[in-house]
């Protein structure tokens, strides 16, 4: 198994369709030992379950906003765990309003600072209050989307946001690579979760990555799960600041192909 005898912090999960539900399965069955965040009680209920199935009685509150939120989550954890093996940070958002229309008209200052503050920042501060608390040869993974590098209809300011975090990761790659701690991010294809819904004409969007992919379709939050767990793993134990794409190969396709061919 992947991760036997790891312990690894899993954040982000909203309910069992989050893309962090199928990486805690993925890492579950590769052996992890599981603590779950959860932002509040009222999404507390949606997590309980999932942290069950996967053998987990530590659930810790933490609402990224807030500073006092995330040293108390981990002094929480420190109480469980003293020391631990990876973070998984799965945490974005930007307000409804930023997420359809034109991105000059419907851009905010506020709405743009939340977006950044939510999606990136707090990938920064989990670290560094994890930091002491980490093993040798510790990960730390993120998750991020093609619309940090490409336009994207009504993703926005969040495009802005995930760009910000996939240096956020190479720069915390370079930061804690001298106390042998790794940091790499997956940007997965779209899947159907809480967070994409805010994103108008969503169902558009996963039609259009199954037209283009190579593969022909999307990609399932298992598949993430199981890119997660080996980032996570001493397998990875050389990889570090990478953007790793899970999507089917949508990234890699100006067009498709056989459609071209086939005219």
């Amino acid at each position: 198994m992947l991760l036997k005898n790891k312990k690894i912090l899993i954040t982000g999960v909203a309910n069992k369709y989050s893309i962090a539900a199928g990486i805690a399965k993925s890492m579950f069955r590769e052996g992890a030992e599981l603590a779950f965040t959860f932002q509040n009680e009222r999404l507390l209920k949606n997590i309980k379950p999932i942290a069950e199935a996967c053998g987990s009685d530590i659930l810790v509150e933490c609402d990224v906003s807030d500073d006092n939120s995330i040293k108390n989550a981990f002094s929480s954890l420190k109480k469980k765990w003293k020391t631990f093996d990876g973070l998984v940070h799965s945490i974005g958002y930007a307000p409804s309003d930023q997420l359809e229309g034109n991105f000059v008209d419907v851009t905010t200052r506020e709405g743009f600072k939340i977006a950044h503050d939510i999606s990136s920042y707090s990938f920064t501060a989990m670290a560094k209050e994890a930091k002491s608390m980490l093993n040798d040869n510790s990960a730390l993974l993120t998750l991020t989307y093609l619309g940090s590098i490409q336009t994207m209809p009504n993703y926005n300011v969040m495009g802005l946001a995930k760009a910000s975090l996939e240096a956020n990761t190479r720069f915390l790659a370079a930061s804690l690579g001298s106390n042998n701690i790794r940091v790499n991010a997956i940007s997965a294809g779209p899947i159907k979760t809480l967070a994409a819904s805010g994103v108008k004409n969503f169902r558009k969007m996963l039609n259009q990555h199954s037209q283009r992919a190579p593969l022909g379709r999307t990609v399932t939050s298992e598949e993430v799960g199981n890119t997660a767990a080996f980032l996570c793993s001493d397998y990875a134990s050389g990889i570090t600041g990478e953007i790793t794409y899970v999507d089917a190969g949508f990234n890699i396709s100006a067009m498709p192909l056989k459609e071209t061919f086939d005219d």
